[in-house]
């Protein structure tokens, strides 16, 4: 599981998605070929090389329409998946709907935004929009059996890899229940039902490859599991408004408003004010947004950087924000920065005050228990001590009482940072380093070179059963220690993964 954690914690979503996305598609070329899926090779290859290019080509001149720097991942994304929600036909009257559809597509992005941020899954609203319109019909062909160990295989990675599993299985498991019922209703029988929902519907590709769709999700994690429920129901059980019948695209599509009205509803334009070397390897970073952000203690910030030549990581990255919420205050985020740096933080190093960047979205569920009452735990691996900076830095001004132990691991005592703000929230802290810091702050302890494991907790946390544990920091070391956690019976886990930035 810790490798797991770390092979995926270094690939973007954007990445995986897309790559995930061409398998499917090579895997269908070789299902065709062999007779079992009921669409021609050169069909399958015509629709790709019309959707993907369509989407990619209108993505980037809707961009410099816009003057926006176009996400072409994005919209190779959109187009693979306008693949397998339409039917792959070689007639130049369906390849002509598939170029509108992505088109469409494209355009919602800038078209039916609010603030900068889209409302709408693109793909989802592009065959929504050449099906309402009885130009053709929605095949989701990608639901074939023969690709479903595949797909599942995907989903599970992309669920995983987002921190979507509960959402991925509540919207499984209520279409689930949904269909055994109405099976039952039709007089066919409970493995009927399960059979129709598994292998009969998307539901599996629909759940880790549509609904995941980072933009147009609520922030927390109780708006996300019902939204997977609402859009549940939509996908499930038959219905129509006006002349437009039920299908998978048109209950996402009803699901993003409902993220939409509970969400963050713009865009955000922030201006770096000043850019700080905390440690030999991490930088602080403080920009004053053009509007107030609103935020809590511990939620994280998606950042844009357009620029060129973006390596496999991408031009959008999340980052925990690691200053105090305030009315107009400026927002800080910390990041490290290691000898081979992404293309990203290349591009984020270079920025010089003044200079603007794009938050997309805020949100987030790793926060501290509103009961200050509550003993709490927070274990940090290195920058991971981030969302903690906030989260006590806010305690400290809003006066919070709180029984606070922290464990924060680094790989030199040179790379600690915030100590001005946890020695004042008063906790207690714990360092693991390699060699012993020339200096710890006044009433730190060093507990050595020790890995954080379940001897290590028992003895430095002995009442760690009533304690609510947070573990932030790389992903193999946050699933080491979350299992470590559980084996000493703690209170409470709650995790947030450093990956992929």
């Amino acid at each position: 599981m810790r490798k797991a954690s770390g092979f995926l914690g270094a690939v973007t979503m954007y990445k995986l998605v897309l790559g995930l996305l061409i398998a499917l598609f090579a895997l269908s070329l070789v299902l065709s070929l062999l007779g079992v899926l009921p669409y021609a090779p050169l069909a399958i290859l015509a629709s790709w090389a019309v959707s993907v290019g369509v989407s990619v080509g209108s993505s980037w001149a809707f961009g410099r329409a816009f003057g926006a720097k176009a996400h072409l991942e994005s919209a190779a994304i959109t187009g693979l998946l306008l693949l397998f929600i339409l039917r792959p036909e070689l007639s130049v009257e369906s390849l002509l709907i598939l170029a509108l559809a992505a088109f469409l597509a494209s355009a919602s992005k800038y078209l039916l935004a609010v603030r900068g941020r889209h409302i709408f899954n693109p793909a989802a609203i592009g065959a929504v929009l050449v099906t309402a319109t009885g130009l053709t019909f929605s095949g989701w062909w990608v639901s074939s059996p023969a690709m479903l160990p595949l797909v599942a295989i995907g989903a599970l990675l992309i669920l995983y890899r987002t921190r979507r599993l509960a959402m991925g299985l509540t919207f499984i498991g209520t279409v689930l229940v949904i269909d055994v019922v109405l099976s039952l209703t039709r007089g066919l029988t409970v493995p009927d039902g399960l059979s129709l929902a598994i292998l009969g519907t998307s539901t599996v590709f629909f759940a880790g490859f549509m609904l995941s769709e980072p933009l147009t999700l609520p922030p927390r994690r109780m708006q996300q599991l019902a939204l997977a429920v609402i859009v549940a129901l939509l996908f499930a059980v038959p219905f129509n408004l006006l002349a437009v019948y039920s299908s998978p695209q048109l209950a996402l599509v009803i699901g993003n408003l409902f993220a939409f009205l509970v969400g963050q509803r713009r865009g955000l334009r922030l201006i770096l004010l000043e850019k700080t070397q905390l440690t030999p390897t991490s930088w602080e970073f403080s920009f004053q947004p053009s509007r107030p952000v609103f935020f809590h203690p511990g939620q994280y910030m998606e950042l844009g950087i357009p620029h060129a030549s973006a390596d496999i990581r991408g031009q959008r990255r999340i980052f925990s924000i690691s200053s105090a919420p305030g009315e107009g205050a400026p927002v800080s985020i910390a990041i490290k920065v290691s000898p081979r740096s992404s293309s990203f933080k290349t591009a984020m190093l270079a920025l010089e005050p003044g200079e603007r960047v794009y938050a997309t979205s805020v949100g987030g569920d790793f926060l501290l228990p509103s009961d200050p009452a509550v003993p709490v735990l927070l274990v940090a691996g290195g920058i991971g001590v981030t969302p903690f900076a906030s989260q006590l830095a806010h305690a400290t001004s809003a006066g919070e009482q709180r029984d606070i132990v922290v464990i924060y691991a680094v790989a030199a005592g040179e790379e600690l940072v915030y100590a001005e703000q946890l020695t004042a929230s008063g906790a207690r802290v714990l360092v693991v380093c390699p060699e012993p810091p020339v200096a710890l702050p006044e009433g730190w302890e060093y507990l050595g070179s020790r890995r954080i494991d379940a001897d290590l907790l028992r003895e430095a946390v002995p009442d760690l059963a009533d304690r609510h544990a947070f573990v932030s920091g790389p992903p193999a070391l946050v699933t080491g220690v979350r299992q470590a956690l559980r084996t000493e019976k703690a209170r409470r886990v709650t995790t947030d993964y450093f990956s992929g930035y």
